[in-house]
Order: C-alpha cells, then sequence, then structure tokens
C-alpha cells in the first residue's frame, strides 16, 4: 500500500510530461486536454495493479509489460490525429525513452542501495525493502522527467518528417521498438531467475550485485545506442533539408540572374525597340504594337535596375527581395557596394544575402500594418574584408529564440540560418546578432580573400 500511495503521484507526474511532448509534435484530437492523460494514468495505474497480481499468481511478466505499449500506442492513435507514422514514431520515441530511462536508473540505484546497505549498515546478505523501493520509484520518475525534458528540447521530430515518404518514418520506429524488446526481454529472463550469478559462490549480495549490474549496463549501451540513432538521423535529416534548400536556392538565383540579365538587354536596346514601335506606330499596326509591348513586359520589369551592387547575380536577389518587400507594404533600403574582386563567388554572396534578407522578410510580415514595418541592407569592403548588415524591425523581444532556432531548427524554422553559418565556415567569417528595442541587427564579416576550410 505505501508503494502504491507513492506511485500514484510518480505516474501523475511522468503522464503529464508524456502529454506535454505528445501536444509538441501531434495535434490533438478533440479539444478536451484532459482525455489523454486521465485516460493514460488510469490505464497505467490499472496495469500496475495487473502486474502485481500476475506477479503473486507467477504470471508471464512479459504480458502485462506488453499491455502497457500497446496501450500506450492505441492511446496516441486514439486521441491524437495526424498520418500512422507519425503517431508511430512519436510513440516508439516516448515508450523507448520512458522503458530504458527507468531500467538504467532502477538497475543502478538498485546496485548502489546494496553496496550501501552491504558497506555502510554491515548487512552480510542485504535483501531490498519497501522503503528502498519507493525511494528508487521517485528518483527514477525524476530522471524520466529529465530525460522527456532534454528530449523535448533537443529533438524536432518534425525534421525527421521534411521530404520522406511514410513507409520511411515506418520503418524509422522499428530500431527504437526493437532496442526497447531487447530490455523487456533481459527483464523477463531476470524475473525467471536467469540471472549472473558469482562463480566462485560469493553469495546472495554479489549474485544481486553482477545481476542488477548487467541489467544496468545493457540498458547503458542500448541508451546510448538509442541516443545515437535518433539524434544522428535527426542531423541527417536536416543536413539533407540544408542540401535541398541550399540546392534550391541556387537554382532560383540562375533563374533570377537570367531574368534580370534579360532586363539588361532590353533597357540596352531600348533605343532601337523606340525607333520599331515608332514606325508601327506611323503606319498604325496596332496589333504588332500591343504584342511588341507584351513581349517586352516579358522580358523585364520596368522596376529593374534600381540596385547595382556590382554583381549581376546578388542584384537580381536584391531586385526580387525589394519586390516582396513592396507587395508586404515593408519600407526598403539598399545601399550594397561589392567590389569585382572580392573572392567570393556569387551564389555563396547570394546565400547569405538570400537568407538572411527571407529573415528580415519573415519578422517584418509578423508585424501589424501600423508598426515600423522597415528593412535596411548594407554591405561595403573595409579594408581586406566584405561587411554585410541587415536590421529590421521585429516583435521578438530576447534572443533566446533567435539563438535556439541558428543552431537547432524547429518546425523547419533556422535552416537558413544553418545554411548562412556553413558559408561563414567555408570562408572563415563571422556572425553577430543583436537585439534592442525590438530593433533586430545581424552582420556578417568575411575576408575577401579567404582561407577556404578543406
Amino acid at each position: 500500500m505505501k508503494e502504491l500511495l507513492f506511485l500514484l503521484p510518480c505516474l501523475m507526474v511522468s503522464v503529464w510530461a508524456v502529454d506535454r511532448l505528445c501536444r509538441e509534435h501531434l495535434k490533438p484530437r478533440w479539444d478536451r486536454r484532459w482525455a489523454f492523460p486521465v485516460c493514460l494514468f488510469f490505464s497505467q495505474a490499472a496495469l500496475h495493479l495487473l502486474w502485481k497480481a500476475c506477479a503473486s499468481a507467477q504470471s508471464p511478466y512479459i504480458l502485462p509489460v506488453l499491455l502497457k505499449h500497446l496501450l500506450f500506442l492505441g492511446a496516441v492513435f486514439l486521441f491524437f490525429r495526424s498520418h500512422a507514422a507519425k503517431k508511430l514514431l512519436t510513440a516508439s520515441v516516448l515508450i523507448a525513452a520512458v522503458t530504458l530511462t527507468a531500467n538504467f536508473c532502477e538497475s543502478f540505484l538498485s546496485c548502489l542501495a546494496l553496496f550501501v546497505l552491504h558497506t555502510v549498515w554491515h548487512i552480510q546478505a542485504p535483501l531490498l525493502g519497501q522503503t528502498e523501493a519507493v525511494l528508487i520509484l521517485c528518483l527514477c520518475t525524476a530522471m524520466v522527467l529529465l530525460v522527456l525534458r532534454r528530449i523535448r528540447i533537443r529533438l524536432d521530430l518534425d525534421v525527421l518528417f521534411f521530404d520522406k515518404s511514410r513507409k520511411w518514418h515506418a520503418v524509422l520506429s522499428a530500431p527504437l521498438l526493437g532496442i526497447t524488446a531487447v530490455i523487456d526481454v533481459a527483464n523477463w529472463s531476470a524475473s525467471n531467475g536467469i540471472l549472473v550469478r558469482s562463480s566462485a559462490g560469493l553469495g546472495i549480495y554479489y549474485d544481486q550485485l553482477f545481476s542488477h549490474g548487467e541489467l544496468c549496463v545493457l540498458t547503458a549501451l542500448s541508451m546510448f545506442a538509442a541516443g545515437c540513432y535518433l539524434f544522428g538521423m535527426e542531423t541527417i535529416c536536416t543536413e539533407q533539408q540544408k542540401s535541398s534548400q541550399y540546392h534550391a536556392q541556387i537554382a532560383a538565383f540562375r533563374m533570377q540572374e537570367q531574368q534580370y540579365r534579360q532586363s539588361e538587354r532590353l533597357r540596352h536596346d531600348m533605343k532601337n525597340h523606340v525607333i520599331a514601335l515608332s514606325g508601327l506606330v506611323e503606319r498604325s499596326e496596332w496589333a504588332k504594337i500591343a504584342d511588341y509591348l507584351k513581349q517586352m513586359e516579358q522580358c523585364a520589369d520596368p522596376g529593374a535596375g534600381a540596385e547595382a551592387t556590382g554583381n549581376s547575380a546578388v542584384d537580381a536577389l536584391l531586385y526580387q527581395k525589394r519586390k516582396l518587400a513592396e507587395k508586404n507594404s515593408i519600407l526598403w533600403e539598399c545601399d550594397v557596394q561589392i567590389p569585382p574582386a572580392c573572392g567570393i563567388p556569387e551564389f555563396d554572396l547570394c546565400v547569405l544575402f538570400g537568407n538572411l534578407l527571407d529573415n528580415a522578410l519573415e519578422a517584418c510580415g509578423k508585424l501589424s500594418p501600423g508598426e515600423d514595418r522597415w528593412i535596411r541592407v548594407q554591405a561595403r569592403p573595409i579594408k581586406k574584408c566584405f561587411l554585410l548588415e541587415i536590421k529590421n524591425y521585429t516583435d521578438l523581444e530576447h534572443m533566446d529564440a533567435v539563438r535556439s532556432a541558428g543552431k537547432h531548427p524547429v518546425h523547419g524554422h533556422g535552416i537558413g540560418l544553418l545554411n548562412v553559418r556553413d558559408v561563414l565556415r567555408k570562408y572563415n567569417g563571422t556572425l553577430h546578432m543583436d537585439l534592442k528595442d525590438h530593433l533586430f541587427v545581424v552582420s556578417a564579416l568575411l575576408p575577401m580573400e579567404p582561407s577556404r576550410r578543406i
């Protein structure tokens, strides 16, 4: 009864942590926030009582464990709506995290408690009682909460779903469930007396140490494997997303540059076009005039050419971003000077300008029309370096969200900043960001004759 009184609060806290993590990656099916945690709490409490009944009746240990996992999977599928692969992956991560953490802590703390009873209290053949079991339960719950919080902060499951098939995501869950199954089988073996015993007959104390130590080491290796697998896959998917965005930007930059060069050719040949149109007007060939003007409109926008940075690709990029700013009623100020021999390829320059300006446009777009929707772009050579500085207003009050997105993308946001950091790392450049009174300033400094990292 004493263990049950401590079990219920620990279970309640664990269910709250699980529910919070699920809600960050899955959408609840109903508005009642209490439905999933209440159902999960009572089902898990009932399973614990069933566990005790199975132990007293000498029923197989593995049955309530499998029922516990299946019940949790069913609750996730029932109370949240998303495609099945995402729900399966989310449930697999939680099952593996809770099972491995609780098993490791229980084995490690059991070894520690036996060691203290034998060494400090001088008990020759110590056995763990109800008091020790309750203390271990509370400490295990605290460790599970820490692990779930770490997963919630560090791991973005949505990255694993970027541009992947649902079948791929279902297969992604298999290793996590397999690792969990290995630990469950090991516990089942221990419950059936398959333990590691001392070959020299050192007694029950050392037999318990060896048995708990075996489970502790096995679980630690399983936790390491699961962590490397999960966070490794997230890193791989993030790199794929960065690469996909990078190549998409290159294709867009090439298209913009081509359009810009067409516009430049059109402006260069304007005198000839005026002569041709004058001849058509004299002959009153209005249909041909209309077709001629339509072709000129398709070749270039009359507003093109306002940016003159010294680099045609950057000119085209800035022109497109200015059009987006004007479309969203954002004040645009641009003063960019790029020396002809700066030593930085135009596509790397476009990655810097494009991603930083996209972030500025997104931040200004979140402001209401009455607020300061304003972007200022400045770039110029300073001694042997190239300085790019972009200022814009934002609704953010602290830099924590920006720094976090720049290191660990959340729901796809922050990939562009990672690409910017990759370019700066390539040229041994630096990036500085500052936020004061809702004015965000980002500065990128690159050597114009960089020593690239191989």
